[in-house]
């Protein structure tokens, strides 16, 4: 026997993604970054906003080791407090992070929901200048604990990217990257979003 496929819901968004830093010394680093995500509400999605700070620690030429905590605002949902670590190496033009992120709901009596993202791409300079790149990944989300008692866990969702970025001088960068985001649905079409992704980052 077969049975129908399910389809998925489709919604276009737009999502902004500027941020700052700066080296405290040759290894450490902290910065701040935001997003804006813009959000068709007749689809029944939120716009969502986000400011993180992160302490990144250089532990080898490969390895970063990182701390965040992030204030998420839903417009017209439940806010949202984040902590995260993360491990990102860099093997060649090979790109990988682990993010363990801990979740903590508005209106859910203060339960932690907790999320595994593990993340692998490539990234290639173009060019002899090296200014340009472009570069790919792909991301699970895989829901350990949710943020309320019998929401979903196991794989919930994938984000894949492609891009390029520019470094403008060695304190500014540009990146324009289209996002897939798709999030998994037990007996409901799947939601995916399609948006342009547009990263400024300055350092100084």
């Amino acid at each position: 026997m077969t049975t129908p496929a399910v389809a998925s819901d489709d919604a276009f968004e737009l999502w902004l993604n500027p941020s700052i830093s700066t080296d405290l010394d040759d290894d450490t680093s902290i910065e701040l970054e935001t997003a804006q995500r813009f959000r068709s509400a007749a689809d029944g999605r939120v716009d969502t906003y986000f400011f993180r700070g992160w302490v990144k620690q250089q532990v080898s030429d490969e390895f970063t080791l990182a701390g965040a905590v992030e204030k998420r605002f839903n417009d017209g949902s439940s806010d949202e407090l984040r902590t995260m670590q993360q491990l990102s190496g860099k093997h060649g033009i090979f790109r990988t992070r682990v993010r363990l992120e801990q979740r903590f709901v508005e209106d859910r009596g203060g339960r932690m929901g907790l999320r595994l993202r593990p993340r692998a791409g490539i990234s290639l300079p173009l060019g002899d200048n090296g200014k340009w790149s472009v570069k790919t990944d792909a991301e699970l989300f895989w829901t350990l604990r949710g943020t309320s008692p019998g929401s979903d866990t196991g794989i919930t969702g994938l984000r894949t990217q492609i891009g390029t970025s520019y470094d403008i001088s060695d304190q500014l960068s540009l990146s324009l990257t289209y996002l897939r985001q798709q999030s998994f649905r037990d007996n409901a079409p799947d939601r995916v979003g399609h948006a342009p992704l547009l990263g400024v980052e300055f350092s100084f």
